[in-house]
This record gives structure tokens, sequence and C-alpha cells, in this order.
């Protein structure tokens, strides 16, 4: 039994590696930025400057709603984005990014928000009774607006919501959609408002919905029939009026005639 037993080691000459963690950047950004309904609004400039970096810095960049803005890339420390003549489309998140040889990408984020302009909606739509209706808009704006649909009946209104098995609402970030089915034509027609809300204001703008017989179809038809029975009926009375006026000549021809060989 020649083996030895060694020893085991204390907690103390236990070797550990620990990582070395550096300090996140810092980087001081502007404030977040309310665009006004003003189409005259002043420009906008947002900023990003990189105080603090611990790893050796390699460029900057600007993105907007998840997307690179194309020739903004800098190697400066202190980065500006200018939008010259803002609008509500010109609103979200917008996001300097800075880049790094030996740590990961740090980045700073500063929101422009503007109220919903709706941009798109259908001014009108024509359908047959028993037929399906659909109605949209779209907006503008950040934050997403929340949308709600209304029949607007002079001064007053009626919400409209998925509960009556007729009416769906289908809505996305910057787009709602309103389906009818089955369209009558006795309650269905009016003017029906979609409204676009955010925490900065809101907006709305108004579709009107006709609703015709299911006869109407057969209206032009119907329309070209009776020129043609009119037509006829004018044809008509003027032969029977062109032979009675013959025949009358004729007669009147027969007595000078006779009057004549006396």
């Amino acid at each position: 039994m020649g083996g030895s037993i060694k020893p085991a080691l204390s907690p103390s000459s236990v070797i550990r590696f620990d990582c070395l963690c550096l300090p996140e950047p810092k980087i001081s950004a502007s404030d977040q930025t309310i665009l006004s309904a003003d189409s005259s609004s002043k420009p906008v400039t947002l900023q990003c400057n990189l105080t603090t970096a611990h790893t050796p810095y390699r460029e900057s960049f600007w993105m907007k709603n998840g997307k690179e803005i194309s020739n903004t890339r800098t190697e400066q420390r202190n980065t500006v984005y200018r939008i010259t003549k803002p609008r509500a489309d010109d609103s979200g998140e917008y996001m300097c990014v800075y880049t790094f040889d030996m740590a990961p990408n740090a980045n700073a984020t500063i929101e422009v928000k503007a109220k919903p302009d709706i941009t798109g909606h259908k001014r009108s739509e024509n359908k047959n009774e028993g037929e399906n209706a659909m109605m949209y808009c779209k907006s503008v704006g950040y934050p997403h607006p929340t949308w709600t649909w209304r029949k607007v009946d002079g001064t007053s209104y009626t919400d409209i919501d998925n509960s009556t098995g007729r009416f769906f609402i289908t809505n996305r970030d910057n787009y709602t959609e309103l389906n009818i089915l089955n369209l009558d034509i006795t309650t269905d027609p009016g003017i029906y408002e979609c409204n676009a809300t955010n925490v900065i204001g809101n907006t709305a703008e108004t579709t009107i919905l006709r609703v015709r017989s299911h006869l109407a179809p057969l209206w032009p038809f119907l329309g070209v029939l009776a020129e043609i029975i009119i037509l006829v009926v004018i044809i008509v009375v003027y032969e029977k009026r062109k032979r009675k006026t013959n025949s009358t000549n004729n007669h009147k021809d027969k007595n000078i005639r006779q009057r004549n060989t006396k």
C-alpha cells in the first residue's frame, strides 16, 4: 500500500480567477422633445456626448425606431442630429449609439413626441344592403395612439366596439380598421369617425357610409328600359298622328277634285 494521501487544500490556498469588470460608459443626452402641431415649428436638435469611456472609443451613429439613420456615423464624442422641418412623422424613439474596440456598444434614448396626425383614411364607402363594408385610418405620431370608432349623428354619437357581432375593429400601432358585416339599409348609413389619441393630443377623421337597396344594380337597366318604352310610345303616337293627318289631307283633295269636275 505504497500510495500516500495528499492533504486537502485549504480555502485560502485556492487560486481564484475573477473577471475584471469595467464601469459602463457615461453618456449625456438631450431631454425628450414634444413637437408642435404648428406647421412652422422650429428646428429640433438632438444631442449626445460620451463623457466617460474606459476602453478605446471607435465611432457613433443615430437610430430611429430601431433602424439606423443613414449618414450619421461620426468619430466625434459629441454627436448631433438635427430635424430641420419637424412634422408628426419625425416623432419616435431616437437613440445615439457609441461603439468601442474592446467593449459592447453603449447608447442613450431620446423620445421625440407628437400628437397623432391621421395621414390616410377612406372619405366615403358606397355599398349595397347585405354586403360588408370596410373603413380604415392611418396615422403618424409618437407614442402610438389608442384608436376608437364611433358613429356621429348630428351633435351626438354612438361608440362602436366588437360586442354586436356585426362590427369588428382591428387596431395596430398606426392603423385601425372597421368592418361591418351584412349592412342594414336603415341603421348603418351615416358618418363614422376614427379617433387617434396619445399623451400629447388627439385627432379625428370621418368617413361617410352610403348603403343602397339591393335593387340598385338593376336601376341602370330599368332606366334604359324606361327610355326605350318612352321612345316607342312617342314613335307610335307620331305614326298615328301622321296617318290621321294624311287621311284628312287625302279627303280634302278628293273633295276639291270633285268640285272642279262639276
